[in-house]
């Protein structure tokens, strides 16, 4: 399963996932509008669907592969419904502490664009307060020429493999590299092989 972020569209997804289907990955990109919305409200509707697979007899194993604020919204969701099916999660340049610019911008804009006020970097915002994925396997893939999120507001406080890519913040879409990143953490849980003998 397979969601963007803020500003964006599912159609940004097509690129990552069309490199994952090649790899003999079964994809499917889900899509929301992003602008007024509370990441909460995304999260209910996420978490639906996250049960509704989880149900589907067709559906062995649920991989979560989230972009920028669809980090968050995957974050939420496993808050509200933990599938049983649930494999493991990568997270692509994810604010898991805020985003500055949000932190920047959200007194002109929070009113009106509700998430920007949500993925501060302030302790009480939204995407701090909001639970850490435990118990499931995340790896998260960060842009090193980010303008958006800062190479340690990526990060977790929750165990997780990490791993930077010499790109901007959704180039990350459309890298060969990333694509095949994700797909090696999906099949062994870690970005880098683990050397024969250790």
């Amino acid at each position: 399963m397979l969601t963007h972020g803020f500003m964006a569209s599912r159609w940004m997804l097509m690129p990552l996932a069309g490199r994952l289907r090649r790899g003999g990955w079964q994809t499917r990109c889900w899509g929301y509008e992003s602008w007024r919305t509370s990441v909460s409200v995304h999260a209910d509707e996420f978490a639906k669907l996250l049960r509704a697979c989880d149900q589907d007899r067709t559906v062995t194993t649920l991989h979560l592969v989230t972009h920028s604020m669809g980090c968050i919204i995957g974050r939420a969701a496993l808050d509200q419904y933990r599938p049983e099916k649930l494999g493991r999660f990568v997270m692509l340049a994810p604010p898991n502490r805020g985003s500055f610019v949000a932190t920047a911008t959200a007194g002109v804009f929070g009113r009106v664009l509700r998430p920007v006020a949500e993925l501060t970097t302030h302790d009480t915002s939204l995407v701090n307060t909001t639970p850490q994925p435990e118990g499931v396997d995340v790896g998260v893939i960060a842009a090193g020429h980010d303008a958006l999120v800062s190479l340690e507001a990526t990060r977790l406080d929750v165990p997780h493999d990490h791993i930077t890519l010499p790109c901007l913040h959704s180039s990350l879409l459309f890298r060969r590299d990333a694509a095949d990143l994700v797909a090696r953490f999906l099949e062994t849980g870690a970005f880098t092989p683990v050397p024969c003998g250790s």
